[in-house]
């Protein structure tokens, strides 16, 4: 796998891309919602061919798929070094609908849902859709990276209507990984409350720095029987828009009650994706680590580029194809309204929570980016 595969420049304003008609009709680089612009690898694309020349897409069961099944459990096994058994898998329509089923399932209403800011914000609105308190935690910038807020966490855990720990991991917009460490203390702190601990771990496959490997939530010694981790292949092999993901619950308890409150509500997850994710999983590696070097050789470039324009600050992390800018130094009343003016379309910082942020998805070719900074360079207001 070459370059030339992330190189390319593939027109989407005609496909209804949600990502492309925000901006369609204007000069803005769509640089926003957490999908990629590289064309899925040759082994998807000729898989999902395959069924689609079958002619029949009625109704299917995704369990009744063992290699799909096998191929997630073998990837969880490689990547993480994670060995669960098939049955703990339950699939699901996407990694939103799982977790707002999560608090469908466990939490009574005026219970409280703990979630870290900033955060992907139906994470930070997930509560308000089920008559719950969302309890907030912050993010700290210390030794190089951004953490959790632990005393915070302590403070709001302890809160008597604590129910629920919406976990971001890696954290989404920040980047960061959490360490084993980390985890041992939240898993500390939700087992002292009672608190259930639900990860989002949709960018796990998007690590960057070897040195800090991603660590499942599942994988806990203590509490990792009954998290309930979410995972899915869309972010890292470009398929969101199948709406497939899975859930790994080990404890038979927490995943019969977690498969009840999706009962009527979720319908089961698309064959196509499944179909895609299995492949992904079982044919596509070598695209996926050469993915991962064009990401590496992208965030370097943007920490450079970023950085060299007055008013902004990029500190790279360790995950994700997303960078999140610091733009405060402009000094300007709306962030995300200049650097539309400036011929640039990031996700809006404000909606995560932190106003004078900006998040960029560098998982596009270089020379997007390349025209992207241009724009900034030359358009942004120079702070006073």
């Amino acid at each position: 796998m070459t370059n030339q595969w992330f190189e390319q420049l593939v027109e989407r304003t005609d496909t209804h891309s949600l990502k492309w008609n925000r901006y369609k009709n204007k000069d803005v680089i769509p640089l926003w919602v957490a999908d990629s612009e590289f064309k899925s690898p040759t082994e998807i694309q000729a898989a999902l061919a395959k069924r689609v020349q079958h002619g029949i897409f009625g109704y299917h069961n995704p369990y009744h798929d063992e290699d799909a099944t096998e191929a997630v459990v073998n990837w969880l096994d490689r990547r993480f070094n994670w060995k669960i058994e098939s049955k703990w898998l339950v699939w699901t329509p996407g990694v939103v609908p799982a977790f707002n089923v999560m608090l469908r399932a466990f939490c009574q209403k005026g219970d409280g849902v703990i979630v870290q800011t900033p955060n992907y914000p139906p994470i930070l609105n997930a509560a308000n859709h089920h008559s719950l308190e969302t309890l907030s935690v912050g993010t700290v910038w210390s030794n190089g990276r951004w953490q959790l807020d632990f005393e915070e966490l302590e403070r709001q855990a302890a809160k008597p209507n604590a129910k629920v720990f919406l976990l971001c991991n890696p954290m989404n917009p920040c980047g960061s990984v959490y360490t084993e460490k980390e985890l041992e203390k939240i898993e500390a702190i939700c087992l002292r409350n009672g608190v259930y601990l639900c990860s989002d771990e949709i960018h796990a496959d998007l690590i960057l720095e070897p040195s800090q490997p991603h660590f499942p939530a599942g994988r806990l010694s203590e509490i990792g029987s009954q998290a309930v981790t979410l995972m899915a292949a869309s972010k890292t092999f470009n398929i969101a828009g199948f709406g497939v993901s899975f859930a790994i619950i080990k404890d038979p308890k927490i995943r019969a009650q977690f498969k009840q409150a999706a009962d009527g509500i979720c319908p089961s997850a698309n064959n196509l994706g499944v179909i895609a994710t299995k492949t992904a999983f079982s044919q596509c590696e070598p695209w996926y680590l050469a993915q991962l070097d064009y990401l590496r050789a992208n965030q370097q470039y943007l920490n450079k580029a970023i950085n060299e324009i007055p008013g902004l600050e990029y500190k790279p992390q360790a995950a994700t194809y997303l960078a999140w800018i610091n733009a405060e130094g402009l000094n300007v009343a709306d962030v995300q309204k200049t650097f539309e003016e400036a011929g640039v379309g990031p996700s809006p910082g404000k909606d995560f929570g932190w106003p004078n942020y900006v998040r960029i998805n560098f998982a596009c070719p270089r020379s997007m980016l390349e025209s992207a900074i241009e724009r900034l360079q030359q358009f942004l207001p120079k702070p006073r």
